[in-house]
């Protein structure tokens, strides 16, 4: 994207930056203690991190972290984050007990060039999510300027999101520099055949996304508990299978029929569109298993349910990753936590690597799986933020955007 506002072209130097991240990770207990298990969205920041130590500027990193309601929640504070950090970077990482009010202030003001301090989970205060202006404003006390680095929470309208852009200069991280420019060459000018491969448990994230990808896309190869909602839309059993049928937001006053949403995107990519010809099945996710062929008009058993894609399937979609030049893939192919339905999800996420294909990898689940796997460094590059790189992929413009584009 030619008009971001971006770090480097900034005058950051010597200067006290808020450094807006996204650092929502799911904490473990071990021993009492709260850790971090997977650090992968810590080190997606530490470019952005030490190219502003390197231009003398001291920081304060701001984060909310899973959803404590508005009230302090012991298990979801901050410094398990900064500990990591702090391993990850060699240098301390200070934090404090809250993220506004006097004694923040008080850090910041005697913040050192180099001197990094981990504010509180932002989350903690009931204004952030109401996007109060007045809390905003008290978030960017102290500070000269924002980087904003959190992809991830972008597509929010939060008062650590667009509200602390109300009230100081701010341009993009290098992160999300990169997130963004990875995502608009998908967008924009895919290289070819251009493959998406989509997974997962709901139509209802990916509607947009698989709006745009019909127009995009060469192939659109389905798996996961995604498959069963286009299975049921074209009137096969489904059984006890995950699948979304009807939604209605009373609120809103709307009401959204994913089977026929999924008809209607058949129908508009009945050349691109792919769906299992086999599926893994069992009576529960610990039972025997069988292959049904539903190409073959097999049925699934009574009280059955689909957990993973067949070896069919597999050899089809490997066949057309083969030949693939881009891949942007979207969720498991199956239950991968149950290692008996986890081979469709490693099959083809190793054929997506094989291929030499740019490989974008984003969304939910699928951070965790290449943690799981170790393809760390494998694909071209994994997307920190699930739900937001959907939404862009939808062509949904982040609030965001307004505020850190010339």
């Amino acid at each position: 994207m030619k008009n971001l506002k971006t770090l480097k072209e900034a005058d950051v130097r010597g200067k006290k930056v808020l450094l807006r991240v996204a650092y929502d990770i799911t904490l473990q207990k071990k021993d009492g203690q709260m850790i971090v298990p997977d650090d992968a969205r810590i080190r997606a920041t530490i470019p952005t991190i030490e190219y502003l130590l390197g231009q003398g500027c001291s920081l304060g990193l701001l984060s909310w972290l899973k959803r404590p309601g508005g009230q302090v929640v012991e298990d979801m504070r901050m410094r398990p984050v900064a500990e990591r950090l702090a391993k990850l970077l060699g240098k301390p990482v200070k934090t404090v007990l809250d993220c506004v009010g006097p004694e923040v202030q008080d850090v910041v003001a005697n913040m050192q060039p180099g001197d990094i301090v981990m504010l509180e989970n932002v989350r903690f205060h009931p204004e952030e999510e109401k996007a109060d202006g007045t809390f905003a404003k008290e978030l960017t006390a102290g500070f000269d300027l924002i980087v904003y680095d959190a992809f991830a929470q972008a597509h929010r309208i939060h008062s650590s999101t667009t509200g602390i852009l109300e009230h100081l200069p701010s341009c993009a991280g290098l992160l999300f520099e990169k997130e963004i420019t990875t995502l608009s060459h998908l967008l924009e000018n895919p290289d070819r055949p251009f493959i998406a491969v989509m997974g997962g448990a709901k139509i209802s994230d990916r509607v947009d996304v698989m709006q745009n990808l019909i127009e995009l896309a060469d192939k659109i190869l389905i798996g996961g508990a995604l498959a069963n909602t286009f299975f049921a839309a074209k009137g096969m059993a489904v059984e006890k299978s995950l699948v979304e049928d009807v939604y209605v937001n009373a609120a809103k006053g709307e009401k959204q029929d994913y089977q026929e949403i999924a008809r209607k995107l058949m129908e508009k990519g009945a050349e691109k569109i792919k769906l299992p010809i086999d599926m893994l099945s069992a009576p529960s996710p610990e039972g025997e298993v069988k292959v049904i062929n539903v190409d073959q008009g097999e049925a699934l058993p009574k009280n059955w349910a689909y957990f993973d894609i067949g070896p069919r399937t597999i050899a089809l979609y490997n066949q057309i990753l083969k030949d693939s030049k881009m891949v942007f893939a979207n969720g498991p192919m199956g239950l991968f936590e149950q290692e008996q339905f986890a081979g469709g999800t490693k099959e083809v996420a190793e054929s997506i690597i094989r291929s030499g294909a740019t490989s974008v990898i984003g969304g939910g689940d699928t951070e965790s799986i290449v943690a799981r796997y170790g393809w760390e460094g494998k694909f071209t590059h994994v997307s920190t933020g699930g739900g937001a790189s959907l939404e862009f992929l939808g062509c949904r413009e982040f609030p965001v955007m307004k505020y850190l584009t010339k």
